[in-house]
């Protein structure tokens, strides 16, 4: 049913994708080498850069990165977006994509919104938005393929027995994503429940873009098996596998890399990785593995 779906939407939409500018294309920041999880690698991409800062983290978090955003007042931010919503989505694309009821197709973008970070739950989204499940995976394909969503996939290996089936929701410009929660302000999400879920949201989107902009063959996941270990990404390239896990925190736990040791388990070879976090400057945790600042993503 679901590749019938993608068939579909692909023969009816001819959207080019276009994501909205990284932190580093905002921060005019250029590596000079490919993103790599070494610390060698880190630690020279962190000399072509300055500290990360909480503050200047969750600023591009709220306003995103779509063009001249963050200099607009709080006002006009939330007009661009209503904008952005009514002319670009509804408009041009939701007659293409066979959505005839725009307020609904609205609350569906706000139902997503709300989730993003989690499981993709068909249902939950249908009752949110009364739609049937069939529909509201029919709109996230929709949304997947006009690159304001990214459905991050489980990783599928017999070997390692995952029990997720179903992709985790992030959306590719966090500050739309923050509007359509309606967030007055970064404080507001910053200190709330909310922050590590609109930091791990902004982790994915940036090696999103990373990966795309750098033609890197890789393949990203996420794992999480039968006993709830969960590893939040798997960067795979042919058969070694980058685990990262991302943590709100500028002192996570240097533990959670002893979870990397289910990838012995498959017909993976794991490479260099990490906890990717608030820390100011690469720090070594093993031979494998890094506590690595957000800022160099």
């Amino acid at each position: 049913m679901m590749k019938n779906i993608q068939e579909s939407l692909a023969g009816r939409i001819g959207i080019i994708k276009m994501y909205s500018f990284s932190k580093h294309e905002i921060d005019n920041v250029q590596f000079s080498t490919p993103l790599g999880f070494s610390f060698e690698e880190l630690e020279k991409r962190q000399r072509e850069t300055s500290p990360t800062d909480l503050q200047d983290v969750f600023r591009y978090i709220w306003t995103g990165g779509m063009p001249r955003v963050s200099q607009m007042s709080d006002r006009m931010r939330k007009n661009f977006f209503d904008a952005y919503t009514n002319t670009y989505l509804l408009r041009d694309i939701v007659d293409l994509g066979g959505v005839s009821d725009s307020m609904k197709f609205i609350r569906f973008l706000r139902a997503c919104a709300a989730l993003t970070g989690e499981q993709v739950n068909y249902k939950t989204l249908g009752d949110a938005t009364d739609i049937s499940q069939h529909t509201a995976k029919k709109w996230l394909l929709l949304l997947e393929s006009m690159g304001i969503i990214y459905l991050l996939q489980p990783h599928m290996n017999n070997e390692l027995k995952r029990l997720a089936k179903t992709p985790k929701l992030y959306f590719l410009d966090t500050g739309y994503c923050a509007a359509l929660s309606m967030w007055p302000s970064k404080e507001t999400m910053m200190s709330g429940p909310v922050g590590g879920k609109y930091f791990e949201n902004y982790v994915i989107s940036e090696l999103v873009r990373e990966l795309e902009y750098c033609g890197n063959q890789a393949n990203l996941t996420y794992y999480r098996d039968s006993n709830a270990n969960e590893i939040d990404v798997f960067i795979e390239r042919g058969n070694h596998i980058h685990p990262l896990e991302i943590k709100l925190s500028a002192n996570p736990k240097r533990t959670e890399v002893k979870k990397f040791s289910v990838i012995e388990k498959a017909k993976f070879e794991q490479s260099t990785g990490g906890i990717i976090c608030m820390v100011p400057k690469p720090y070594m945790i093993d031979e494998k593995n890094s506590l690595i600042p957000a800022n160099l993503i």
